[in-house]
């Protein structure tokens, strides 16, 4: 959440144009974060407004546009998982977001297949090894939908309810991290639809493929699933300790684990391997550890769990953690861990820990030794990396679920009333701009090559100095 770019605007205005270079149409609901490499834009979204005739009702769509222009380039359509409305949520569409390593694309789409794409499309012919892209955006038991121009090119996929047996909860809700040749991600393993019982128990929280190939190369071997409170929500981070790496992931059972990273060359044959642990945090030890869903729906009394990424700097992690914003208690804190310990740190790890204000979605942005954040208690805070002292906080006008952008001397905050807030990156509190898009944004803003990138649930905006794009209509 911190970018190196300059020149970007503290405000705009859709309804004049101002500073807007393009602006799109997505689904009716989007969750996904963009992301933006070799010229191209890519957002997951729902099937609400298609693109394709062809494909009618409630899908998960990834999107791909031209950065230049906004110009729709191609789509991965991508039917729904089951009947079983908690395993793909209703019109929730593609949640996850996207990763680009040159012209390939990673990414959990809402079936918690995890999918390599083309970042060509079909423009230049359908590569394989996978070649049934007409079977595969069809829905089960329909007849294939033949490739056309904008349809997205699969290069292989690997199905992760079929080969870890884990069991979805809401959505496919992760980013994939790659390392080199090697690529982690959350199988996103939780309750069913009775928010009290673990279906998979047994099966892996975090695995690791061979990115070149989707072969399966590593799973966690903690064994999480028992007390996962609701499910297994984040993402994996890197960083670097002493010359290793480490996979620091926060798992559904509210523990922060910090896991050898695999070596460069993903090269290990059968059986799958299982990642060596190096450290645990549990943030809230005192919640309870057993039995945990009898906790479901108590605001007073949970077990906690990580929604956010955690963030390494400098040899500490920066996590969010607390109760779980549908089901478990309000409590929620900001926490720093030394990443340099090793075994169980919960009671030796914790460098410092602040209270927000509810519960926590986002992912921490750490810049210039300050830590910024915001909750679903409506406020916004800046916090010394060091101490864990408040520099400042401020309320809000509305909860936020989107991690928070520190780019160009600026922060940029996005409520769910659909608010951009734009502070200044300093220890003293100053608000630069409010921008109201009128409808939720729980997609988090970023920014690549001279252009800041906002998505609400049903627009995807470009924003750019000085740029003059169409009105749009109130």
């Amino acid at each position: 959440m911190i970018s190196p770019e300059r020149g970007l605007p503290s405000t705009f205005d859709p309804s004049t144009g101002q500073n807007v270079k393009w602006s799109v149409e997505l689904g009716t609901e989007t969750h996904s974060t963009p992301a933006v490499a070799g010229g191209r834009v890519l957002i997951g979204t729902n099937n609400g407004h298609p693109r394709d005739a062809r494909h009618t009702g409630d899908r998960g769509v990834l999107m791909c546009f031209d950065e230049q222009d906004g110009r729709f380039r191609w789509q991965l359509v991508v039917p729904k998982l089951s009947k079983d409305i908690y395993q793909d949520w209703p019109r929730a569409g593609i949640v996850g977001s996207p990763v680009i390593d040159g012209r390939r694309v990673y990414m959990l789409d809402n079936r918690v297949e995890m999918v390599c794409l083309d970042l060509d499309g079909q423009s230049n012919g359908n590569d394989g090894p996978f070649l049934d892209e007409a079977s595969f955006q069809a829905p089960l038991d329909a007849p294939p939908i033949p490739v056309n121009e904008i349809t997205a090119d699969i290069l292989w996929t690997f199905p992760v309810l079929t080969n870890t047996g884990s069991y979805p909860h809401d959505s496919a809700h992760t980013a994939p991290l790659l390392d080199g040749a090697i690529l982690y991600f959350n199988t996103c393993n939780g309750v069913d639809n009775t928010h009290r019982k673990i279906r998979a128990p047994d099966a892996p929280s975090l695995i690791a493929l061979d990115a070149l190939t989707g072969r399966w190369l590593a799973r966690d071997g903690e064994r999480m699933g028992p007390v996962i409170f609701h499910s297994t929500w984040s993402s994996p981070a890197l960083g670097e300790v002493n010359g290793h790496k480490l996979v620091i992931f926060g798992g559904g059972d509210g523990i922060l684990y910090a896991f050898h990273a695999l070596s460069g060359s993903a090269s290990p044959p059968p059986p799958v391997q299982t990642l060596q642990r190096i450290w645990r945090f549990d943030g809230d030890p005192d919640a309870p550890k057993s039995d945990v869903h009898r906790f479901t729906g108590n605001r007073r009394e949970s077990p906690s769990n990580i929604k956010s990424m955690p963030v390494f700097h400098r040899g500490r992690v920066y996590v969010t953690l607390g109760g779980d914003v549908w089901w478990g208690k309000n409590q929620a804190w900001l926490k720093c861990i030394d990443a340099t310990a090793s075994g169980d740190i919960t009671r030796t790890g914790e460098v410092w820990s602040y209270p927000l204000q509810n519960h926590c979605m986002a992912t921490p942005a750490v810049h210039d030794q300050r830590v910024y954040v915001a909750d679903s208690g409506r406020r916004a805070h800046c916090v010394n990396a060091r101490t864990g002292q408040a520099h400042w906080t401020h309320d809000l006008d509305a909860e936020v679920w989107a991690s928070p952008l520190v780019a160009d001397g600026k922060v940029y905050f996005a409520s769910r009333r659909g608010t951009v807030w734009c502070f200044a990156d300093s220890p003293e509190m100053k608000i630069l701009s409010q921008v109201k898009l009128g409808e939720p944004i729980h997609a988090s803003p970023i920014a690549a090559n001279g252009v800041l990138y906002l998505a609400t649930m049903t627009r995807l905006y470009a924003i750019q100095e000085a740029a003059q794009g169409k009105p749009l209509a109130p």
